[in-house]
């Protein structure tokens, strides 16, 4: 009985799931995700949502690598920067509105992604993440390639310098995850273990750049046949200093020379002034923050034409004021990553009810006490430790009532719309069909 809502709309023969009806379909989708998403049986949970990834690509929303449209921009750059959405809370429903408005706007360069971090915090592992977005795909009618990307796939400093192995072998498990949940997108960073103690800055990067090509020859050795993922590098810790062209060529000469196999790299994480989730003043608002665009500028050109990657990624902008985002096509960025600013519109809203914002609040402040630090206001530790609102509550967000939700995600796409219109993603569907060809990959199901 437990798969009966399922095997009404889909047959399951030898391990393949196929469509009986898709009207049936978009009729029942909502209820097959909230299902999936809130069994408690791990197992049933899993072929669940196994079930529901294969349902998305039966009806045409096929998870995908964007490596064919950041070769092409490597060649020439095309124009746009691609955003890359992190989505904390409310997954569904904001990837539902995400889709909606890139199929008025034609938008195809577009990337859903979920950092290590996330993936703890918001309660939302690989397979979890990449089913709420796929069957928000399949609810909006959207048909095409879907790019889901692990983000921040970050070995952390003080775990490696306790136990690089474990740690190491940490990240290559999640690596692993998320490429059988379909994310054929992943972001390495390991920035981290930058050793500014060496004299020169290509010993100051070896640790960075041996660890990224070994575990992009990890990715490699994973990645299913027909698919070659594409696959980020860092060298510049998001919020520490910015980036220089020596460090990049030291990196990327570095890498180039260590790494075995034949695809490496499509683009490199830089940074420019931002920190995650922007600085927060005492009064709870957030600081302007002046993005270094000569530096972004000079980097993207520099990995495009000497190396051919797409360009450069910018991390931490989703807070920026809107006159910023004009600036990254301008400056050929091939990527930016916004999460907290989406995050802020949910909280914020006036539509949230008062009772349900305090009910979160409380728990943070209960919760996470040992986090607030001296002299941080009570809106200062709010603003940051609210990301961990999302995981503990997730069955509480998900069910608050539709005239709660449908304004909120109304705002969200106010905001999208801006975006996308700004980054220069609009009408980017046609560049994404030609560049980039959807391969179904075989999925086994035995219920």
């Amino acid at each position: 009985m437990a798969f009966e809502k399922f095997t009404e709309v889909v047959e399951i023969k030898e391990g393949i799931v196929k469509v009986k009806n898709k009207e049936s379909i978009l009729k029942s989708i909502d209820e097959l995700i909230f299902d999936a998403v809130f069994e408690e049986s791990d197992d049933i949970r899993t072929k669940k949502l196994l079930i529901i990834k294969e349902i998305a690509k039966e009806m045409g929303a096929i998870p995908s690598s964007i490596q064919g449209l950041y070769e092409e921009m490597g060649k020439n750059f095309l124009g746009f920067t691609v955003p890359a959405i992190n989505i904390r809370g409310l997954t569904y429903d904001v990837a539902r509105a995400i889709f909606r408005k890139s199929i008025q706007q034609n938008v195809g360069a577009l990337i859903f992604e979920i950092a290590r971090s996330e993936i703890g915090y918001t309660k939302q592992r690989p397979l979890e993440y990449s089913a709420c977005v796929l069957a928000a795909a399949v609810k909006e009618g959207f048909i095409g390639p879907v790019f889901l990307q692990g983000d921040h796939f970050q070995i952390v400093r003080r775990y490696f310098e306790k136990d690089p192995v474990m740690e190491t072998n940490y990240v290559k498990g999640l690596i692993k995850e998320a490429i059988e949940a379909e994310f054929y997108n992943i972001d390495i960073d390991t920035s981290t273990l930058v050793d500014l103690s060496k004299e020169t800055i290509y010993e100051q990067q070896r640790p960075n750049f041996e660890n990224t090509a070994r575990l992009t020859e990890h990715v490699r050795n994973l990645q299913p046949e027909g698919i070659t993922i594409s696959i980020g590098g860092e060298i510049g810790e998001i919020g520490g200093k910015n980036s220089t062209p020596e460090e990049a060529r030291a990196y990327l000469d570095g890498f180039k020379e260590v790494f075995k196999g034949e695809k490496g790299l499509s683009k490199l994480s830089v940074q420019t002034g931002t920190k995650h989730g922007g600085v927060v003043l005492p009064d709870g608002s957030i600081a302007q923050v002046k993005i270094d665009f000569d530096t972004l500028k000079t980097l993207s050109d520099i990995v495009r034409k000497e190396y051919g990657l797409s360009g450069c990624v910018q991390h931490g902008a989703s807070t920026l004021p809107e006159e910023a985002f004009d600036k990254f096509p301008e400056t050929g960025t091939s990527e930016i990553h916004l999460a907290t600013g989406f995050q802020n519109i949910i909280y914020d809203s006036k539509h949230l009810p008062d009772d349900f914002r305090k009910m979160i609040y409380d728990y943070l402040k209960k919760q996470f006490a040992s986090e607030w630090k001296e002299g941080q206001t009570e809106e200062q530790f709010i603003y940051s430790t609210r990301k961990k609102g999302f995981g503990p509550f997730k069955k509480e967000w998900w069910s608050l009532p539709k005239e709660v939700k449908e304004p909120i995600m109304q705002e969200l796409e106010q905001k999208f719309e801006l975006l996308f219109e700004k980054l220069r993603v609009v009408n980017t569907f046609d560049i994404v069909k030609k560049t980039v060809i959807p391969v179904k990959v075989p999925v086994k199901i035995e219920i």
